[in-house]
């Protein structure tokens, strides 16, 4: 393990650093640029998530996105197996998988490889909660995908599937460690501040709906 040497504070340290770069991953900027010639980022909403890389490159680029995505806050949260200075399932042991995993987030909105231009973390924030707590992150997407199915808006589906993940942590599951309970609040307000334009677009009507389709690879090479 990586904390068999020096301290809990170069741990915690290095993880951040790690946590944030891991998260920088560009997964629709380098998707697009490799196999459609385009910079997703001058497409569409002008965001580098998977609901951007849907709506203007299809399922076939969309799919691969989002599960790259997801994994970056998964595997950040798991940085935490490296370590044996914090009791597994402790506030400190769950404080510390939150500070990793919010440093992944913070990675994927503004990544350092690509001029700090990225997307609104929603799929990156879904592998941090599939992490911290399966069960709810289960029914926080089921929640996601029924709304998706009956509405079509993607951006209005990542709403309320986060709007849903306190309610189950606090009110369903009753768990009591704090900085848990106030990370599931703050993943509401995050979300409503990074989908401002989302927002102001639903109720102009004129928000695009999800594009399902699979597009051809050529289509956007100019």
């Amino acid at each position: 393990m990586f904390s068999t040497y020096g301290s809990p504070i170069l741990f915690n340290i290095l993880g951040v650093i790690v946590s944030y770069l891991l998260g920088s991953i560009p997964t629709s900027v380098w998707i697009g640029r490799i196999f459609y010639g385009i910079d997703i980022r001058e497409h569409g909403s002008g965001n580098a998530g998977t609901t951007n890389t849907f709506r203007v490159l299809g399922i076939k680029a969309g799919i691969p996105v989002f599960i790259i995505d997801v994994l970056k806050g998964w595997a950040a949260v798991h940085l935490i197996y490296f370590s044996n200075y914090y009791i597994p399932q402790s506030g400190w042991y769950i404080n510390i998988e939150l500070l990793f995993g919010i440093s992944a987030l913070l990675g994927h909105i503004f990544p350092i490889y690509v001029g700090f231009r990225g997307g609104k973390g929603v799929a990156t924030l879904l592998g941090i909660v599939i992490a911290l707590h399966p069960l709810a992150a289960a029914i926080s997407a089921g929640i996601f995908v029924i709304t998706l199915i009956i509405s079509k808006y993607v951006s209005l589906s990542s709403m309320i599937a986060g709007f849903s993940f306190p309610i189950l942590i606090i009110v369903i599951f009753e768990t009591t460690t704090l900085s848990l309970i106030i990370f599931s609040l703050i993943i509401s307000v995050l979300l409503l501040f990074t989908h401002q334009k989302n927002i102001e677009r639903l109720f102009a009507k004129e928000e695009s709906k999800a594009n399902l389709k699979i597009k051809r690879k050529n289509k956007f090479r100019y």
